[in-house]
């Protein structure tokens, strides 16, 4: 009897065999399915970011090229037989439908289509929706010729040094060779033994034939134990010492620092403006760099780096002095980030409302202090007022091509303003 077989399926595909077709849709309307996308982060909460969304697509866009007879011209065709028109009659152009899938009034005729909606799966939603988008400046901060090492453990071996043996290991592959080598003659010699027991018992034991055959079969039984005894306990090829190689690390490593401002002048909806960018920027970093840290400040008279539930949920407010922020992000970067080993990125979301003679020391911080450590600096204003800290930061952006300061005050705006700054170079926002 055979045994059964079994197949697993390993294609990327998996059971989705029209997975090539769908590819292929979702290229041949990437206009389209984007601008669902956009309008679908405009109407999410913070908290429903990452998921799927249904795409409605009208049928007009889905019609494809084909050929066809032009209008005009004389073509001879045969109809079946009417009782309403006789050879030679003209006959008028029917009326078209005057339905539509949009259409907001009922009618008595006419027909349409309606919408072709499918559903975006999460992965794809997340693909559009952080497709042409990349950290700018992103550079090696390590020479090629000196490359990091990590040493990992990659199993085990059959030769090594005696420091790296694994003892468990070998045992357990000694006693299974011994095991598997002594497992037919273990029980040949178990029926031999029986055998010998059987016929030493029997009545007529002493007969000549019978002696002869208890001799041949504790002969028998002698050799086996003696192979048996032959099976080393412990042989070179049970060995197993433990294995560990040097994988390189990246030399490409990047932080992030994102701060927001939480003083009392950021009301909810200033708060849940600045939650959207960085909960997109969040999910942007997490996705497409595996090799990333992201740091969290939230800043009212005091700056605190803080963890990532603290800094999207903790409700604690205050004053403003936003320069408490820049100082943490500078410490942090001298303490655990030295510049010429990381990539160092800010991000910056405030109402702009500032206490007026710190908006000029959050200044020089910046062109003195972080933006020389730094491949690029945002910072997303969330009030429409252009305030003093607007007015110091403007000063700089003339200056320094790695700060870039954008205007976002309503949630319609976060998604546009977050692709205009992490846009990759040479593409559209």
């Amino acid at each position: 009897m055979t045994g059964l077989q079994q197949i697993i399926d390993r294609r990327l595909s998996g059971k989705n065999k029209s997975i090539g077709n769908r590819e292929r849709f979702l290229r041949r309307y990437k206009d389209q399915i984007r601008e669902a996308v956009r309008r679908a982060v405009d109407k999410r909460g913070i908290r429903d970011m990452e998921r799927g969304e249904d795409v409605h697509i009208p049928k007009r866009d889905l019609s494809e090229p084909v050929f066809s007879h032009g209008e005009g011209g004389i073509r001879e065709v045969v109809r079946p037989g009417n009782t309403e028109h006789i050879k030679g009659d003209r006959i008028g152009k029917p009326q078209g439908g005057q339905g539509g899938g949009g259409g907001s009034q009922a009618s008595d005729s006419g027909e349409g289509e309606d919408d072709f909606v499918f559903h975006l799966s999460k992965e794809e939603f997340m693909q559009v929706f952080f497709e042409d988008l990349a950290l700018p400046n992103l550079a090696r901060t390590t020479l090629a010729e000196t490359p990091e090492y990590k040493t990992v453990r990659a199993g085990y071996v059959t030769d090594g040094t005696p420091t790296n043996l694994h003892v468990v290991r070998s045992m357990r592959g000694a006693l299974g060779r011994r095991i598997a080598l002594g497992m037919e003659k273990r029980r040949e010699l178990h029926e031999l033994e029986a055998r010998l027991q059987t016929l030493t018992q029997e009545e007529d034991a002493r007969k000549p034939e019978v002696q002869a055959l208890i001799a041949e079969t504790e002969a028998r039984i002698v050799l086996l134990r003696q192979r048996l005894s032959n099976i080393p306990f412990l042989d070179p090829i049970d060995l197993r010492f433990r294995n560990r190689i040097k994988v390189p690390q990246p030399t490409t490593r990047a932080v992030m620092f994102c701060l927001m401002d939480v003083s009392g002048s950021m009301d909810e909806s200033r708060k849940d403006l600045a939650k959207r960018f960085f909960i997109l920027l969040y999910l942007f970093l997490t996705r497409h760099y595996e090799k990333i840290e992201v740091v969290f400040i939230r800043h009212h008279t005091q700056a605190q780096e803080v963890d990532e539930q603290n800094f999207f949920h903790a409700t604690e407010t205050g004053g403003t002095v936003v320069s408490s922020a820049l100082v943490l992000m500078e410490e942090i970067i001298r303490a655990r980030y030295p510049a010429g080993d990381w990539n160092i990125y800010g991000a910056q979301a405030s109402d702009g409302d500032n206490w007026h003679h710190d908006s000029g020391r959050c200044r020089e911080l910046l062109a003195d202090k972080i933006l020389p450590l730094c491949r690029y600096y945002a910072y997303v204003q969330v009030a429409e007022a252009e305030q003093n800290l607007w007015e110091e930061y403007a000063k700089l952006e003339e200056d320094v091509p790695h700060f870039a300061m954008r205007k976002a005050v309503e949630v319609a705006q976060i998604y546009p303003v977050f692709r205009d700054l992490f846009k990759k170079e040479g593409a559209a926002a």
